[in-house]
C-alpha cells in the first residue's frame, strides 16, 4: 500500500511539473525589416610604380625614386597624410643584387593609399609619368559611419516588428504586452565595384594615356536588417 502512494505521489509530482513547464501564454511571432543604401567614403587604393626605359635605350631609364617622389609630392599636395601611403611590396627581395647581375632589371615597388575622395586619388595619378605606373587597384572599401548605421537599423527593424504586431493583435481587441524574444539576420551586401584603369592603357605611347587617370564609379553598399520577434498578448 505505501508502495501505491509513493508511486501515486511521484506520479502527481510529475504531472504537476510537466504542467508548470508547458507554456500557456498567448504570443505571436512577427518579423520587422529596416535598409538602407550609403556610398563608400573610404577607399584603399594599390598602386604599383616600376622603372621604365626611356625610348628602349637601356642607357636613359627612369629610377624608381623618381616616380616614388612624384607619388610623394603628389600625395602631400592633394592634403593626405603621409601615414594613410603605405610600401606593399618591393619587387625581387634581393634586387640590388639583381640590378648588377642585370644592367637592365627593372624595380617595381606597390604602395597601399588610403583616400576618402575619388577626385584626389586621380589628381595623385595625374601628377605621376603614367609610363611608371604599371596598374592601380582597388583593395578594399568601407563607410566611416557604418557600426552607427547598423545600429540605427536594428533599432528601426525592431521598432517595425513592433508596430506591426500592435497592429495586428488590436486588431483582435487584444493588447500587446512584453517581448520575448528577439533574433536578427543581416544582409550586408559589399558589390564589386565597376573600375576601369585608364592610367597605363596597356602601356600603349598614345598621348591619351599620358593624361589618363584612374576612373572609378561604385555601387552602393547595402544594408538590410531583420529582426524576427516573439511578444505575448495580453
Amino acid at each position: 500500500m505505501r508502495k501505491l502512494l509513493a508511486l501515486a505521489f511521484v506520479a502527481l509530482f510529475s504531472l504537476s511539473a510537466m504542467a508548470q513547464q508547458v507554456d500557456l501564454r498567448r504570443k505571436i511571432n512577427v518579423s520587422g525589416n529596416a535598409e538602407a543604401e550609403v556610398t563608400p567614403d573610404i577607399i584603399y587604393m594599390s598602386i604599383s610604380l616600376k622603372e621604365y626605359l626611356k625610348d628602349n635605350n637601356s642607357k636613359k631609364k627612369v629610377e624608381i625614386t623618381t616616380l616614388e617622389n612624384q607619388l610623394y609630392s603628389a600625395v602631400q599636395k592633394a592634403g593626405i597624410a603621409k601615414e594613410n601611403l603605405m610600401i606593399n611590396n618591393i619587387s625581387s627581395y634581393s634586387y640590388a643584387t639583381e640590378k648588377k647581375k642585370n644592367p637592365d632589371f627593372l624595380v617595381s615597388k606597390q604602395y597601399r593609399l588610403k583616400v576618402t575622395d575619388l577626385n584626389k586619388f586621380n589628381a595623385i595619378m595625374d601628377a605621376i609619368d603614367s609610363k611608371g605606373i604599371a596598374y592601380t587597384n582597388i583593395d578594399s572599401y568601407d563607410y566611416s559611419k557604418i557600426e552607427t548605421l547598423k545600429q540605427e537599423l536594428k533599432i528601426k527593424a525592431l521598432k517595425a516588428a513592433k508596430e506591426k504586431a500592435t497592429y495586428m493583435v488590436e486588431a483582435l481587441g487584444d493588447k500587446l504586452y512584453r517581448v520575448l524574444e528577439i533574433q536578427e539576420v543581416n544582409n550586408e551586401v559589399y558589390p564589386q565595384q565597376n573600375y576601369r584603369n585608364n592610367a597605363m592603357m596597356m602601356k600603349t605611347s598614345s598621348s591619351d594615356a599620358e593624361s589618363a587617370a584612374a576612373e572609378i564609379d561604385f555601387k552602393k553598399i547595402k544594408l538590410n536588417y531583420v529582426v524576427n520577434t516573439v511578444f505575448e498578448i495580453k
